[in-house]
């Protein structure tokens, strides 16, 4: 039988998934009020309207620079990568790799036979990697936060050729974690993580280096398919679409969370709350001697994303389980890291109070299980 956690000590939301993420019930509420735009035409008003408030949402959430558009695409954050490695990547690209999801964008360069091979600078689970200075490369490549790990790296234009365009995945960290965007040329993100929304759609605040590089690649020759094609998403992200037909109930939840950020302070609100949540479950990890945090340099660990290692003795799985069945829910390590380990998301739509109940909950169960 599941052990009854005190009710005095359960967060009063129990969501703690790093994406999915946790769904605010007025984004909820936005999307039953504006359930007639369901199933209508998203080459219509009320769609192409919901395109445009986040496309102006997102400028002003994540302060884009003069001459920065941000553009729309179906597939998430995975389908990104590839129209990367088409569209962006001229010869060769340097990958910081430290983690599942950088490994993933430099296997896709380097597997791409139209490029030569990329140069992937690696770092242990735990750690992060930099991207380096570097002559024979056109393209630099770095996750801001890595979901997998629990790991966080600056955004940092490196001191490279003149023309070399710098790609930063951001699909864990845009909007709740601080950037500065003319230190990028593509900050692309799915909403499934601080934005609240469903996955399938992604989401790219592109440089005119970045929208310049895509005409040039897919006007010399190079097959790029339809889907694929950056310059297609941005002629139509122009005009307040996407090329083929996206999930509407994800663009209203997309758009009402964009408002609620700002509404709340934009982005320093945002990555202020998120930070006050990692300090809460950092400095509690510390001050067990059972419970230690992953990353181990503190400037180094995820305000959004925080991963704890158990000692042996203790079976994280267990805890997980008997957390679960008491409604705190998703906080699971990523799959392929295979450590005793609880990952606990740490978006905007989470409330820091409950994330020191769910610290609350796992000394509970520590001691009864």
């Amino acid at each position: 039988m599941p052990l009854t956690i005190p009710p005095h000590l359960l967060p009063a939301d129990g969501r703690f998934g790093s994406g999915p993420s946790k769904v605010r019930p007025g984004q909820v509420d936005h999307l039953v009020a504006n359930a007639h735009v369901l199933g209508t035409s998203h080459r219509r008003p009320p769609v192409k309207d919901l395109v445009r408030r986040i496309r102006a949402g997102v400028t002003e959430l994540l302060g884009a620079p003069d001459g920065y558009e941000v553009v729309l695409g179906n597939g998430g954050a995975t389908a990104f990568w590839d129209v990367a490695t088409l569209c962006l990547v001229e010869r060769r690209a340097q990958h910081a790799a430290f983690g599942e999801f950088g490994g993933k964008f430099a296997t896709a360069t380097s597997r791409a036979p139209f490029l030569e091979p990329s140069q992937v600078i690696t770092a242990e689970p735990g750690s992060v990697a930099h991207l380096e200075p570097a002559d024979d490369v056109d393209t630099y490549a770095t996750p801001h936060n890595e979901t997998s790990t629990g790991a966080m790296a600056p955004v940092r234009r490196p001191a490279g050729p003149d023309g070399a365009v710098v790609l930063t995945d951001a699909t864990s960290g845009a909007g709740a974690l601080p950037v500065d965007l003319s230190e990028t040329d593509a900050y692309y993100f799915a909403p499934q993580k601080a934005f609240a929304a469903d996955g399938g759609l992604w989401l790219a605040v592109l440089s005119p280096a970045a929208v310049e590089r895509a005409a040039r690649i897919e006007a010399s020759g190079r097959w790029v398919p339809e889907f694929l094609s950056l310059t297609t998403a941005v002629e139509n992200s122009r005009q307040d679409q996407t090329l083929n037909t996206p999930a509407v109930a994800t663009l209203l939840l997309l758009a009402d969370q964009v408002e609620w950020l700002l509404a709340q302070g934009g982005l320093a609100w945002s990555a202020k709350r998120s930070a006050a949540s990692a300090e809460i479950l950092y400095s509690w990890a510390e001050q067990r001697d059972w419970a230690t945090p992953f990353v181990a340099r503190p400037e180094e660990r995820s305000t959004v994303v925080g991963t704890i290692d158990l000692a042996d003795e203790i079976d994280a799985g267990r805890i997980i389980t008997e957390l679960s069945a008491n409604g705190v829910q998703d906080v699971f390590a990523y799959r392929k890291l295979g450590r005793n380990q609880l990952r606990v998301g740490m978006y905007p739509a989470v409330d820091p109070d409950d994330v020191a109940a769910l610290t609350a909950c796992v000394d509970y169960l520590v001691e009864t299980v």
